[in-house]
């Protein structure tokens, strides 16, 4: 029978895989009794392992000895019901012939649709051929046609026809002479991309080459969470309460309990503390005009997660931090844009935007979600977006006062760390994500509204997801939801909200007609 090869991606650490390892089965078993109906058979490339309790690829190492035993022509598929480093499978993917098709369950549990995008967007940024195809039950006609077709001729193709280039659009003269202005000062004035240990989680899509990069006038601070590990340590603990307790006095509210390993404690939120005033100080060292911490490995083994500390960074209102010995005041007044996971395309997406919305007079708070999951609510399509607590409040209903602290998840965290968990407010929104493809700078734009849903709707969405973290309920007007994920090139999504619509298209141009003067490849997503 022809043969078709089946690869599955996961997570470095174990607790993860093992945890994650049942909904990857029932999914596999889905994908392949489908690939069984049209006639084929599928070869699990690499056995469940019953000392490790999973059966994923847990490593680079691990991914280049399995693939050494793949046909290099055989017909590929790689399954995602999970987050999955990239990395495990690049180096196999990057040298194989055959069709290569990435599928993820249609299911916010995990999350497979953002490991199959950070996947397809590394699969892109590397020069990759490949097709996609997700499903909830993979027995819908969507993904039996396109899985039908792929194994047929090798090749899915979807409706993109929501994609327009810049080229091809007409911007107000009033905002594109604003976004022209501005590129051509930021680019003249230079900045400062602070990088906290490049490549998180073997995001291959999320570094930027300097080569790309330095054009548009940023410039990389290659710089140690090691580092910051130990500027943490010279911070005096009377600086770290007073941090608490300004944001006790703003109004948010900790779900504390006593237990390190599963609970969150007075003691991980100080270390957080900590960890904010030392991150502040070492940009204002450096001159870092926007600042990524990897957090997920290294520092997740010595300290508690940084969540708290980004979405704090990404605020205007914030708590003061003070230089070591002048008592100056750092930043007075400025949020100091911070991309979650080192993602190098969020963060220059972030320091054009905060600049850019400071100059309209709107509030400049910004920030990066997960493209987590979404489902329909009243006729809508609505996307649920989710970060790991790296949210600015201001983003959120209530502000400091509408947020939460919650533990970060123990299979991810073992020392744990607070989240600032809430619901965003509703609102305009300008959504965008910046990529690399054709080893050029790419950025794709669109219009979108935060809405507010009922209570227990954003309840077991919380549920269906995880429910220690920050969550945005994202409407976008004229594009399907295949649409979206066929074009969409990473598991991030830039958000950053305007006073009205009128005034939120004003910023897309201007932003859109910066980013192009700058050199970068800007597209237009849905009708605007």
């Amino acid at each position: 029978m022809k043969t078709v090869y089946l690869v599955a991606s996961g997570d470095l650490r174990l607790a993860a895989n093992q945890n994650c390892w049942l909904a990857q089965a029932t999914m596999e078993k889905q994908v392949i009794a489908a690939v069984e109906r049209e006639g084929w058979q599928v070869q699990r490339a690499h056995p469940y392992d019953p000392v490790l309790e999973h059966g994923f690829l847990d490593s680079q190492k691990r991914g280049i000895q399995v693939f050494r035993t793949i046909p290099a022509d055989a017909p590929l598929i790689v399954a995602e019901a999970v987050w999955q480093y990239t990395h495990h499978v690049l180096p196999g993917l990057m040298t194989h012939r055959g069709p290569i098709l990435t599928v993820a369950n249609w299911s916010g549990q995990w999350p497979g649709l953002v490991g199959m995008l950070n996947l397809n967007g590394s699969l892109t940024k590397a020069g990759v051929k490949y097709s996609t195809l997700w499903s909830e039950n993979f027995d819908d006609e969507f993904f039996r046609t396109g899985l039908k077709k792929w194994l047929k001729t090798g090749k899915v193709a979807h409706d993109t026809s929501h994609v327009r280039a810049f080229a091809d659009a007409k911007i107000p003269a009033g905002a594109a002479k604003l976004g022209v202005k501005f590129a051509q000062e930021f680019r003249a004035h230079k900045s400062i991309m602070g990088i906290f240990d490049e490549g998180c989680m073997g995001m291959y899509n999320a570094i930027i080459p300097d080569e790309l990069l330095s054009p548009v006038g940023m410039f990389k601070e290659r710089l140690s969470q090691s580092a910051l590990f130990a500027k943490m340590r010279t911070v005096a603990d009377k600086d770290a309460r007073a941090v608490y307790d300004w944001l006790l006095a703003k109004g948010m509210k900790f779900a504390l309990g006593k237990n390190e390993k599963t609970e969150l404690t007075e003691q991980q939120i100080l270390l957080q503390c900590k960890m904010y005033i030392a991150a502040v100080r070492i940009a204002d060292e450096f001159g870092c005009d926007t600042i990524g911490i990897q957090y997920q490995q290294g520092m997740k083994d010595v300290a508690p997660a940084s969540d708290l500390v980004e979405g704090i960074l990404n605020n205007v209102d914030r708590p003061p931090v003070y230089h070591e010995t002048t008592g100056a005041e750092l930043f007075a007044g400025k949020a100091i844009p911070h991309f979650n996971e080192v993602d190098e395309c969020a963060g220059l997406d972030a320091l054009i935007t905060n600049r850019l919305w400071n100059i309209l007079g709107f509030a400049p708070e910004t920030t990066l979600h997960d493209v987590r999951w979404g489902r329909n609510v009243d006729g809508k399509f609505v996307w649920i977006l989710e970060i790991s607590g790296a949210v600015p409040p201001a983003h959120l209903t209530g502000g400091y006062a509408g947020a939460t602290g919650e533990r970060q998840p123990a299979m991810y965290f073992p020392l744990g760390g607070s989240t600032i968990k809430g619901l965003s407010k509703p609102g305009w929104v300008v959504w965008s994500r910046v990529f690399v493809a054709n080893n050029k700078l790419n950025c794709d734009l669109g219009l979108g509204e935060a809405v507010e849903l009922p209570r227990d709707i954003a309840e077991d969405n919380w549920q269906q997801t995880t429910a220690q973290w920050p969550m945005m309920h994202l409407v976008m007007h004229n594009i399907s939801r295949d649409q979206f994920m066929a074009r969409h090139k990473a598991n991030h999504i830039q958000v950053v909200y305007a006073p009205s619509e009128a005034d939120a298209k004003k910023a897309l141009y201007a932003k859109a007609a910066a980013l192009n003067e700058l050199g970068v490849n800007v597209s237009f997503c849905g009708k605007i």
